[in-house]
């Protein structure tokens, strides 16, 4: 309960000398000032009851979570206005609010809106900061606040800002975990947290150690398998969100794909309806080769105006489209993405493909001029943002036949990739780069095609051309040994391939590869 302000507390003096003074002297002349002092009092004291804050997941906020998390953006806002009006002292509508400013920042990306909402969040967190300190409510809610900020922050470059405000939010669900265990929600957010921090890269333990924290990817996943399994109301309110986290966490540091996707149908995930879903599906379809798949999604998602308009979808259909040599297809994808897309992420990745695209074509001109602009646009946030500028750089054209084999490998069409490097070998290419990507190439195809002895043997091969060159080639070759000996159930094969995985120094993509390195050995050590 509210303690008595200073305004009342000076009002209820004055009212009190007022009323003495007034028996004393004048008597009945201040009856009508004593009747308005009272009142007036009254008033205040009421008011200052009436505005205790609370957190209330009423049926009408739980609508508007269900339609923000489906990227039902408009229909949220009208529904957190509504809950508003219904009750002006919950806290749940200013969580939702913030929800709202995040999805719109993380996917468009525009700076226009960035400048007009980014100051939203700290907004939120002043607001949020006035609810009652004995919910569990109020660390949670704040958390999510931070945790959204941190990630807009990273999209727009501001890697120093994310990483104090994800210290926050990580120190906050972890105090909220201690004074309340038994609130679900805790796990939703300090799981994915504990995996990310106990996978961070080498190049970014710096953070770790000046932030003070300690991450752990058994008991993080264990957290969140709690959640999701767990029958409680909220759990299955949040299930969406929830399941976004698990499932990456699954694909990414797990390397377990069959179990998201085996997931995605135990638990009936709505990827027509839900846009959130149903780009998580289709875009960790596209990462497992699974392009007829993400496709399908794609095209099927509920087309209704009512959600948010994002190009994300474009990139998306970009790959798909690339991936199994629908060249015009992949231009028209790609060149809508890039035009309404006024972020930074993936727009050099985006570009270098187009220009592949182009190349394949036999349309030079467009090739040329589309790798110029690697040069000019996007940002280095991302590692294959920096592989794209890296190669422009270089000003030389992929081997068209590798080129060729390496989309459809990366689509999942692997018997049509493997066609186009039948009957050749090392020998037929001249250029060391060329010789080790065949390498690995051919090792990557036998590999998603099962065969694995073959798939090893090209591996070694990879590893002994490139183990001292800046390509990603021998690394990620390395990785994949790991992966098969992990499979196996070799596990002292497999984490002296992790290792050596990471020993390798300054190659292309070592941050993400590092990454999933350090995730094999922890699986294997079962920690």
């Amino acid at each position: 309960m509210n303690f008595m302000g200073p305004s009342l507390l000076l009002l209820s003096g004055f009212s009190c000398v007022a009323l003495l003074y007034c028996r004393n002297t004048i008597g009945q002349l201040c009856k009508p000032l004593i009747k308005f002092g009272l009142t007036l009092t009254a008033i205040l004291f009421f008011s200052i009851t009436k505005a205790e804050k609370i957190y209330d997941f009423s049926a009408t906020c739980q609508q508007a979570y269900l339609q923000i998390t489906s990227l039902k953006l408009n229909a949220g806002t009208q529904l957190v206005a509504q809950a508003r009006k219904e009750n002006p002292d919950n806290l749940i509508p200013e969580i939702l609010d913030s929800y709202i400013d995040f999805y719109n920042l993380f996917f468009n990306e525009d700076p226009a809106e960035y400048d007009i909402k980014m100051p939203h969040f700290n907004k939120h967190l002043d607001v949020l900061d006035d609810g009652p300190e004995g919910s569990p409510y109020y660390n949670f809610c704040r958390t999510v606040v931070y945790m959204q900020k941190a990630c807009v922050e990273i999209k727009f470059g501001k890697q120093w800002a994310a990483g104090w405000d994800f210290r926050k939010a990580f120190n906050l669900v972890k105090d909220n975990r201690k004074d309340f265990p038994a609130f679900l929600p805790n796990n939703m957010i300090y799981g994915p947290m504990l995996v990310v921090a106990g996978t961070i890269p080498d190049g970014y333990k710096w953070l770790t150690s000046l932030f003070g924290i300690k991450g752990s990817i058994k008991d993080g996943l264990n957290l969140m398998q709690q959640f999701v399994n767990s029958n409680d109301p909220i759990a299955k309110l949040l299930l969406s969100e929830a399941s976004l986290y698990y499932c990456y966490i699954l694909f990414y540091i797990q390397n377990k794909p069959d179990d998201v996707f085996k997931y995605e149908q135990q638990k009936k995930l709505d990827i027509t309806n839900n846009h959130l879903l149903a780009y998580m599906t289709a875009n960790l379809a596209i990462n497992n080769k699974q392009t007829e798949y993400a496709k399908n999604i794609i095209l099927k998602r509920n087309p209704s105006p009512e959600y948010m308009a994002t190009p994300v979808w474009d990139l998306e259909m970009g790959y798909t489209t690339l991936h199994h040599a629908d060249l015009s297809g992949a231009v028209l994808s790609f060149g809508s993405f890039l035009h309404n897309f006024k972020g930074k992420f993936y727009v050099k990745d985006a570009l270098e493909k187009l220009s592949w695209t182009y190349y394949l074509q036999g349309n030079m001109k467009a090739a040329e001029s589309t790798r110029q602009q690697i040069l000019e646009k996007g940002s280095l946030s991302t590692d294959a943002d920096k592989q794209a500028l890296k190669n422009a750089k270089l000003g030389v054209w992929p081997n068209a036949v590798l080129l060729k084999s390496r989309l459809l490998n990366d689509g999942g069409y692997n018997s049509e990739a493997l066609a186009i490097l039948y009957g050749k070998s090392i020998n037929d290419f001249t250029k060391p780069e060329d010789r080790l990507e065949f390498a690995y190439r051919v090792g990557r195809i036998y590999d998603d095609l099962g065969r694995s002895d073959e798939a090893v043997q090209m591996y070694i091969l990879t590893i002994k051309l490139g183990e001292t060159r800046t390509e990603y080639y021998a690394a990620r070759a390395a990785l994949q040994l790991g992966l098969l000996y992990e499979k196996q159930g070799k596990k002292d094969i497999a984490i002296s391939y992790y290792q050596k995985c990471l020993n390798m120094k300054n190659h292309d993509y070592k941050d993400s590869l590092d990454q999933k390195a350090k995730a094999g050995v922890a699986r294997c050590k079962g920690e």
